[in-house]
């Protein structure tokens, strides 16, 4: 069989005009071919061409004093457009019933949402490119789910799994008493709350499209002295991952999640990745399809990339300089293999760390609380099973 050696010019232009699905699919042909895909110009050029949807989903805010309902908005921001400037597209949930906060969200396009009824939580679980919609039967109202994330296992047939967690400390709060990133410092009240008992259980349940339905699951085993770093995990190589602090020990810890045996398995950090002072931020991010983990060191602005191989060995990928910043800024996440996207209160900048260029976007006065990364096509889905 004859073997034929492309160049990374001839790849580009076949990639960029594939289909989003033939396009993922030529991703696992080589290292080359991956990297290829991830880079921000090849990006942009295929979403032209295929006409696909990539960038974030803003969760915003403006504080008028009325209820948060009235008051939240979703807006989707993208640099793979036309034009020279990132385009920013407004109410971009507006199809929906009524208006709803993102909960969480996959790069394939689906997006979980959720509205409180009555002091009940509905759900819906939407594909925003083609405006479809679908209601999630309610999990158990017991349980406020203080972590939910989403996955996806299969598209042909697509399926999804949701993934819910109810601290059982604060299973009877209600959510202004929820618990908050670990960004923050914890009071004394929330640390002696959490010591009066020697685990900490966490009430897990499941939603799996095949069946459409809610099942409980066994509970999570913690120790009061573990605290979550932030509240979505990341979705990566089949699972959910999020980062885990250890105050007595002293050590970061990633909790995973395996969609298909929905199993839980724990695995402490290296040394040589932990952050080296209280103000350093570290985080775990989806890099290409992997699972890497960013560390930044908040006096000499360096930014060291760990990606987690095959063989869950942690291997330095990336290290760069954010010296040049002129905001006050944190990082979010991978938007590609050479730009990252940056975040305060009130904006979005996309950093080119090769050109070393800022884009900057703003949402029409409002707060931006959170950003979700999509990538999805126009093409219909059936989001429930027949």
């Amino acid at each position: 069989m004859a073997s034929y050696d492309f160049s990374n010019d001839v790849l580009f232009e076949i990639f960029s005009r594939a289909d989003l699905k033939t396009m993922k699919k030529c991703r696992v042909l080589s290292k080359e071919c991956k990297d290829l895909t991830y880079e921000s110009t090849f990006m942009r050029l295929h979403s032209q061409r295929i006409s696909t949807m990539v960038g974030y989903l803003l969760q915003c805010s403006k504080n008028f004093g009325y209820s948060w309902r009235h008051r939240l908005s979703s807006n989707f921001v993208s640099i793979a457009n036309s034009g020279l400037e990132p385009k920013l597209t407004p109410k971009f949930l507006s199809f929906l019933p009524e208006p709803v906060q993102i909960v969480a969200t996959v790069n394939e396009g689906l997006v979980l949402c959720s509205t409180r009824l009555h002091g009940e939580n509905r759900f819906y679980i939407c594909k925003p490119s083609t405006q479809q919609w679908e209601f999630i039967p309610a999990p158990n109202p017991r349980f406020y789910r203080s972590k939910i994330s989403m996955l996806v296992l299969g598209s042909n047939p697509l399926r999804f799994k949701i993934v819910g967690l109810s601290d059982s400390i604060d299973d009877k709060h209600s959510e202004s008493d929820s618990e908050s990133d670990l960004d923050t410092e914890y009071s004394d009240k929330e640390v002696n709350h959490r010591v009066v008992s020697d685990e900490n259980l966490w009430h897990c349940e499941i939603f799996d499209s095949k069946s459409w339905e809610w099942k409980q699951s066994e509970d999570l085993k913690l120790t009061y002295h573990d605290f979550f770093r932030k509240s979505q995990g990341v979705s990566a190589c089949g699972g959910l991952h999020w980062l885990i602090f250890n105050r007595e020990q002293d050590k970061d810890i990633v909790l995973s999640f395996d969609g298909n045996k929905e199993e839980w398995t724990m695995a402490s950090l290296p040394n040589s990745l932990r952050r080296k002072e209280y103000w350093d931020q570290i985080a775990l991010v989806s890099c290409e399809g992997n699972l890497g983990l960013v560390n930044i060191d908040f006096k000499t602005k360096m930014v060291d990339v760990w990606v987690l191989n095959y063989e869950h060995i942690w291997i330095r990928k990336h290290t760069m300089n954010l010296i040049k910043e002129r905001y006050l800024t944190r990082f979010h996440s991978f938007y590609g293999a050479d730009t990252l996207l940056m975040k305060d209160m009130w904006s979005v900048y996309f950093y080119n760390f090769k050109t070393q260029k800022f884009d900057r976007v703003t949402a029409d006065n409002q707060d931006i609380d959170a950003a979700y990364f999509i990538q999805t096509d126009f093409e219909s889905v059936q989001l429930k099973p027949e």
